[in-house]
């Protein structure tokens, strides 16, 4: 589908309160032009809509008059390099950047994701860690201890039940 079709299909579905829709379309153009921050920004607008602002950072990064406000948000929830170098979805190197300030901050990003794990890396490294990789790991392990104490109590209760009914 044609942009300049989709970006129309975006203003009727926001024009119809369609915000969940225009957001899939604009993820979707985002994801077919990186490099394209005026796509990037649209989305910042929707994001905006629900009130998310660490994902309005997120699409706003690559901007010089982004909102500081956002931008904690944005690194606060993608606290590792890795995890906001995969956030950014970026593609390619940083010279298609269409503006200095972008290029800089995917430099940036790309060069603090290489310091962090010990090896030059580009954007597009299917060999990041996934965001959470390595991270609440203590948070995992009492989760699963969790349920293996809830299982067993269900399969005690069970037991408990079926030796009544039989005795």
């Amino acid at each position: 589908m044609a942009l300049t079709v989709t970006l129309a299909r975006v203003d009727a579905d926001l024009a119809a309160g369609r915000v969940p829709m225009a957001r899939q379309r604009l993820r979707g153009l985002v994801s077919s032009f990186p490099h394209d921050l005026a796509l990037r920004r649209r989305l910042a607008e929707v994001y905006r809509l629900y009130g998310d602002p660490a994902e309005a950072g997120r699409w706003m990064y690559l901007e010089e008059d982004r909102d500081a406000d956002e931008t904690g948000a944005f690194e606060a929830r993608y606290r590792t390099p890795p995890a906001r170098m995969r956030a950014l979805a970026w593609q390619g190197s940083e010279e298609p950047a269409p503006t200095p300030f972008a290029a800089q901050q995917l430099a940036a990003v790309r060069t603090a994701c290489s310091q962090a794990l010990g090896r030059e890396v580009d954007w597009g490294d299917s060999d990041l860690p996934e965001p959470g990789d390595g991270e609440g790991r203590l948070a995992g392990f009492l989760l699963g201890a969790g349920c293996l104490v809830a299982g067993v109590a269900m399969l005690g209760i069970w037991v408990y039940g079926l030796v009544a009914l039989v005795g």
